[in-house]
């Protein structure tokens, strides 16, 4: 629990309604939306203000009191999870969307505005935000650019990293930090803006951010390709981005996950499918129809045994929204589901799938596998159940290997995920004890202290995982790492 004395002065700028410092209170922040994990803070704190946020910080530093910033909490890495305690700072209080320029085409936000909110404001003046987490609906900006959060449209648009262009964060010293702004050139100094994207929680506070905005596009068509075998689903992947055309949304479902999304959505998917492809594009309507033609005769040359092409906007919504269900639809077959995020090169992406499927049945566990077939970003779901500790350990047997099979593709760790406590065990295998110690270099100058987000990121010795029992008490278990060296420090994909 915090002092009395840090709780008063914690009241005293943000006011009596806005700390919370029992148990009882702090519950709720003591997870994410990452199984698993959880351990109680000792307090949470509700800033309003960029200013009030920073007052905050400085109590902490003069304390030295661990700080973990949170949006809604639906990062998928434990990266808000307050694994050494100390106090979350929860941004939602900050949720307005205080510009929409539409000279310079950005719009500058808090950041506890809610992801979807800000798309329906900007394209209410025909403009587009394209960045689309799973979790839009209920994410904050502040979560998804702390993340670099992906979504469906990232194969054409890209992800969080590539629309942000400016931002305020509260540095772990307390100082307010501006960086970028609305030029579209700027190359004055290191880019601390991209530096901060994607940074987890672990350098500051992000306050506030700009992103640059982009035409919306004129019409979109959603089309749905079911093959009988992975293999030629994954070679229509590879044909429609040789052929030059670049989806708006290009997605991937295996035959478990079909079966599970229909049982639950029940809008008419074929089960004795191996694959299904969801594939949507946007722009200019003479493209947009070129396009899906060419995407339905290569689909059909490629194996397709029926390709089906939304008549209407909402025939088409209704069909997207069956990926957008995935995990809603898998997290009811078992008590704990864990979604992963592997990615590899387009090229590997069949080779990838059989890898998890032959992983999944050396270990005996369940796992179905969606994702994002056009960048190669693949979610392979474990459907288990946390109570039973030997299935819990055939379970990260199995992801460790799905890491592994992809690092040797040629892939990556996590694509949109972050490290968080989840998975700072594997972040040398993506990037070398060279790229570790860079990373470790920036955290010690931006804080030397340690005190944001620390037991994140970089692994230690050993790994504390922290589940909950019935009762609400914190078991804690000790894993050993794959990691050298005696990492201190980081935080998440959105504390969204």
């Amino acid at each position: 629990m915090l002092k009395p004395q840090i709780a008063k002065e914690l009241r005293a700028i943000v006011g009596d309604n806005w700390v919370m410092d029992t148990p009882e209170d702090s519950l709720a922040y003591s997870y994410d939306a990452t199984p698993l994990y959880q351990s109680l803070p000792d307090g949470v704190v509700v800033p309003g203000t960029a200013e009030e946020a920073a007052a905050i910080v400085k109590i902490c530093a003069r304390e030295n009191i661990k700080i973990v910033s949170r949006g809604s909490g639906t990062n998928l890495s434990a990266g808000t999870v307050p694994v050494e305690g100390g106090l979350v700072v929860v941004t939602t209080r900050m949720n307005r969307i205080l510009e929409i320029d539409q000279d310079n085409l950005t719009a500058t936000f808090q950041p506890g505005v809610i992801t979807s909110h800000l798309h329906r404001e900007v394209e209410k003046l025909g403009l587009f935000y394209p960045p689309d987490p799973g979790s839009m609906n209920v994410s904050t900006l502040g979560g998804n650019v702390a993340e670099c959060a992906g979504g469906l449209r990232g194969l054409k648009y890209g992800v969080t990293k590539d629309y942000i262009i400016g931002m305020q964060i509260v540095l772990p010293n307390g100082e307010i930090l501006r960086t970028g702004g609305k030029n579209a050139k700027d190359v004055a100094g290191y880019d601390l803006t991209k530096l901060m994207v994607g940074s987890e929680g672990t350098l500051g506070i992000i306050t506030e951010a700009v992103a640059k905005l982009i035409p919306l596009p004129e019409t979109k068509r959603t089309m749905l390709a079911m093959f009988r075998d992975l293999t030629g689903s994954a070679r229509a992947v590879s044909r429609i981005i040789a052929e030059r055309i670049i989806p708006a949304t290009l997605e991937f479902l295996d035959n478990p996950t079909i079966r599970v999304v229909e049982d639950f959505a029940k809008i008419g998917l074929p089960v004795d499918m191996g694959a299904i492809l969801m594939i949507e594009q946007d722009g200019p309507e003479s493209m947009v129809e070129r396009d899906i033609q060419r995407i339905a005769e290569i689909c059909r040359k490629e194996g397709a045994v029926e390709v089906k092409v939304a008549e209407s906007l909402e025939e088409g919504a209704k069909l997207m929204a069956a990926r957008r269900f995935a995990l809603s639809a898998l997290a009811r077959v078992r008590p704990t589901t864990i979604l992963e995020d592997a990615t590899v090169p387009r090229k590997h992406l069949a080779e990838m799938v059989e890898q998890v499927n032959r992983i999944a049945d050396k270990y005996e566990v369940q796992i179905c596998t969606f994702g994002h077939a056009g960048d190669g970003n693949l979610h392979p779901t474990c459907m288990t159940d946390e109570r039973d500790q030997e299935e819990l350990h055939r379970v990260e047997k199995a992801f460790e290997e799905i890491f592994h099979a992809a690092i040797k593709l040629g892939g990556t760790i996590t694509g949109e995920h972050g490290v968080g406590a989840a998975k700072m065990d594997y972040l040398s295998l993506r990037v070398g004890e060279t790229g570790i110690e860079v990373m470790k270099s920036l955290k010690r100058a931006i804080d030397p202290q340690n005190i944001m987000n620390p037991g994140k990121m970089f692994a230690k010795e050993t790994r504390r995982r922290v589940v909950v029992n019935g009762g609400g008490h914190a078991h804690h278990h000790a894993h050993e790492t794959h990691e050298h060296g005696n990492g201190s420090d980081h935080h998440e994909h959105t504390a969204g």
